[in-house]
């Protein structure tokens, strides 16, 4: 009976046992990547096992660091590990950074780690840097209005080949800066020209101008070539500002005939006042007139005379002048 409880017990031990075992396997293999350990090893990337617990416990996926460090390794491009995972912890794209320098190094380009990690934690495409510093890219500047020494206006389509320039990449200005100073030359090399045929004829001449200023200096990019895809003529600017200009001086003059008749309407409506406040001191004076004995009775009585006669020559003439109106009005309408 004991020896049949003892192993029954011996039994429960070794099971607990295996099982325990086989838990601690799992935790072993899940906390050190062997296969990744393994894959390292026969790629000929340098990384020890504990190197991969200690990402374990700083949180950082041993993948994340390993794979990269075998693309670098098969590149031959020496970069520590600690460098790697040290980009990778401060948020760095690592895959792009990889990728630009084994880029940079097929194209023979000088482009150190820690320069790469810069630019990518400048929030740059560090591998389209790259790309475009060995494959120039061509930027097109949208349509671009200048004026020439005659008034005519120009509209021109340029096309800009820049090259990055690595090691300008970091606080310099970008593709921006480029397009408006590449416009602000083109306008003034056409703002410059006395006769818009000057442009006209030579179109070079103004993209080798433009180009002799050195526009990319402080910029990131380098300037290899700026091409006129399109010239145009566009309106006479000199002739539409003198049209303007005198319209605006017409409108002037008128404003200034309008003011002086306004003058005169007023000057009319004050004579037009002074003369009734004559008229009303008429009567008075020749009430005077007679009382003082200045002029008799029948002096006043003959200036009646020709005032009446006055009048009445006025109504006729007015009677006359109506008459002679409808009678044309008549004959217009008996025409018609």
């Amino acid at each position: 009976m004991g020896f049949h409880i003892g192993n029954v017990f011996f039994s429960f031990f070794a099971i607990s046992m295996t099982i325990l075992a086989l838990v601690l396997l799992v935790i072993l293999f899940w906390f050190v990547p062997f296969r990744l350990w393994i894959s390292a090893l026969s790629s000929g990337a340098k990384v020890s096992i504990f190197s991969l617990i200690g990402m374990r416990i700083r949180r950082v996926p041993p993948s994340k660091i390993v794979l990269p460090l075998i693309k670098l390794t098969k590149a031959n491009i020496p970069v520590p590990v600690a460098q790697l995972e040290s980009h990778y912890m401060a948020g760095g794209n690592l895959n792009a950074v990889v990728n630009a320098l084994i880029a940079a190094y097929r194209a023979n380009l000088e482009l150190p780690f820690d320069r790469a990690a810069a630019i990518d934690l400048a929030g740059l495409d560090v591998f389209e840097t790259v790309k475009i510093s060995t494959n120039p890219r061509v930027i097109e500047i949208p349509t671009i209005t200048a004026v020439a020494g005659n008034g005519i206006e120009i509209k021109t389509m340029a096309k800009v080949t820049v090259r990055s320039h690595i090691k300008r990449v970091i606080g310099f200005a970008g593709e921006e800066t480029i397009l408006a100073r590449v416009g602000e030359g083109i306008v003034t090399i056409i703002g410059s020209a006395t006769n818009h045929r000057e442009v006209l004829e030579r179109p070079d001449k103004i993209s080798n101008a433009v180009l002799a200023i050195g526009l990319d200096k402080g910029t990131a990019y380098e300037i290899l070539s700026i091409d006129l895809a399109d010239v145009s003529i566009g309106r006479n600017i000199d002739a539409t500002l003198q049209v303007e200009q005198a319209e605006a001086d017409k409108k002037i003059a008128e404003a200034k005939a309008e003011e002086r008749r306004a003058l005169a309407v007023a000057e009319e409506q004050e004579m037009r006042v002074k003369l009734v406040e004559a008229e009303t001191d008429v009567p008075r004076a020749l009430s005077e007139a007679l009382r003082s004995g200045n002029i008799g009775y029948m002096d006043y009585v003959n200036l009646k005379n020709k005032e009446s006669d006055t009048k009445m020559r006025e109504n006729i003439g007015t009677m006359s002048l109506d008459m002679f109106s409808k009678s044309v009005d008549k004959r217009e309408n008996n025409t018609q």
